[in-house]
């Protein structure tokens, strides 16, 4: 899709930000339900889950497989696929641009919370993180690498995955085409739907927290249930 067949309808992001009062965030328990798509998930549906199907959303959510790309980790000197870790570990992948002031900071901060919790609890090896940045002109390697000090996250432990598309062009084709996670603006500033996708080793989303980061706790919390249900 060129820029001048892209049209960005900015009520795409007004929908995807206002799904947060439904309460995306709410944690769930051992179900061994089965997903839409077919394949095992080990959350229950969120309790919202019917209201949910019935407002289309446009990125992932619970049931749904996860979508596929290929995208550079400019910290690991190699390309990342997002659906590479299948039937190896469980994924959480949130997206973002490092300048961000308000909401990027605590998406991230999940990710990272969940991180933390996985070293402490001996389930690190179960789980890979892969914030993406949709403004690759700042966003540069040196940025990606002070961000990552500046968050706290651990990099020795190798499952944090920081993407990075070559370039806008394809940072929308990724973010707002591929896993249906709208933005708009340039330059530094932006207005974009926050999401955070937990998903476990068959490729199938668990929970989708939109409109912010999960309440406190509830990521971890979901993050230790799916890798006890497994």
């Amino acid at each position: 899709m060129t820029a001048s067949q892209h049209i960005y309808d900015r009520r795409t992001v007004l929908k995807a930000a206002g799904t947060a009062a439904l309460g995306a965030s709410m944690a769930g328990c051992l179900g061994g339900s089965s997903g839409a798509a077919g394949e095992r998930t080990v959350l229950d549906p969120p309790e919202n889950y019917e209201r949910r199907k019935d407002i289309d959303l446009p990125f992932p959510d619970y049931g749904e497989m996860l979508p596929e790309a290929t995208v550079p980790a400019p910290l690991h000197d190699r390309e990342v696929t997002t659906t590479e870790f299948v039937g190896d570990r469980h994924a959480m992948l949130t997206f973002v641009y490092t300048s961000c002031t308000t909401v990027c900071g605590t998406l991230v901060e999940s990710l990272r919370r969940v991180q933390a919790d996985s070293i402490a609890e001996g389930y690190a090896d179960e789980f890979a993180f892969m914030p993406t940045t949709f403004d690759p002109e700042t966003d540069t390697e040196a940025i990606i690498d002070e961000y990552c000090d500046r968050m706290g996250v651990d990099r020795e432990v190798e499952n944090w995955y920081f993407l990075r598309p070559e370039t806008p062009e394809r940072a929308r084709e990724i973010v707002d085409e591929t896993f249906g996670v709208a933005y708009e603006g340039g330059g530094g500033h932006y207005e974009h739907a926050a999401v955070i996708l937990l998903v476990n080793k068959d490729g199938v989303v668990e929970r989708a927290y939109n409109g912010g980061p999960p309440k406190t706790g509830a990521g971890v919390d979901d993050a230790r249930t799916l890798v006890e249900g497994w």
